[in-house]
């Protein structure tokens, strides 16, 4: 059988990473970009430095390697990632630069549409109205 993949000891198919699915058979960077707010650069950038190497596959990765990924991309500014990298820079409610990531994501966005709304902002009635919102044509 030449070309067969052969598995390592302890290898897992299927991860739990915040409250996502990711594939074990797929190089650890693309496999992160199935964790919502979670794109390619972040995750090369995550596992640069989580001293992760980059051709492992997602399967691969001890428990120890998984909990220090983790804490990287739940706390990118203690290991230095520049904040223009993150996904939420000056939240309008708290002021702070943060990276959100799984279903914080969802609930950032729908707390922006809702605060929009009422405050009766241009973008807020539009997406109020179910109408287009980023300029396109209408007719």
């Amino acid at each position: 059988m030449s070309g067969s993949l052969l598995l390592p000891e302890g290898f897992i198919h299927i991860l739990r990473v915040m409250n996502t699915n990711i594939d074990g058979n797929v190089k650890v960077p693309f496999a992160l970009t199935a964790i919502k707010g979670i794109g390619r650069r972040f995750s090369f950038v995550a596992c640069r430095k989580a001293d992760i190497d980059v051709n492992k596959r997602a399967g691969e990765l001890s428990e120890e390697e998984v909990e220090k990924l983790m804490t990287v991309m739940a706390n990118p500014q203690q290991y230095k990632i520049p904040t223009w990298f993150l996904n939420r820079q000056k939240d309008p409610k708290t002021g702070k630069t943060e990276h959100v990531t799984s279903n914080v994501v969802d609930i950032k966005i729908r707390d922006d549409l809702e605060r929009m709304k009422k405050v009766r902002a241009h973008r807020g009635l539009r997406h109020a109205f179910g109408l287009r919102v980023r300029g396109q044509h209408t007719c």
